[in-house]
């Protein structure tokens, strides 16, 4: 039965830390005045947010103090401003 809770919490952090890094390229290659635009936080911040997020996961897993937070931060950049950046998305994203 530990096999099977270490096997379920290793791919529960690897889910979550799948999903952090989705976040983070995600947010990079989003043009920067989408976030402007649409009246969210700016691309660096939201860059910096999706990286801490996933070093926080990587590095302390999901069971840390931090843990359940960089997983809502991510989770937020793709449900909240992933559509409407991604709405707004033309051109050029370098």
């Amino acid at each position: 039965m530990r096999h099977f809770d270490a096997f379920l919490m290793a791919g529960l952090k690897y889910g979550a830390l799948a999903l952090a890094v989705w976040a983070f390229v995600d947010a990079l290659i989003r043009p920067a005045n989408a976030y402007v635009a649409t009246g969210k936080l700016t691309k660096p911040a939201w860059v910096g947010i999706t990286a801490v997020a996933g070093l926080v996961i990587k590095g302390f897993g999901l069971l840390s103090f931090l843990g359940l937070p960089a997983v809502i931060a991510a989770v937020v950049y793709l449900v909240d401003v992933r559509p409407a950046v991604r709405g707004l998305s033309s051109g050029n994203s370098w």
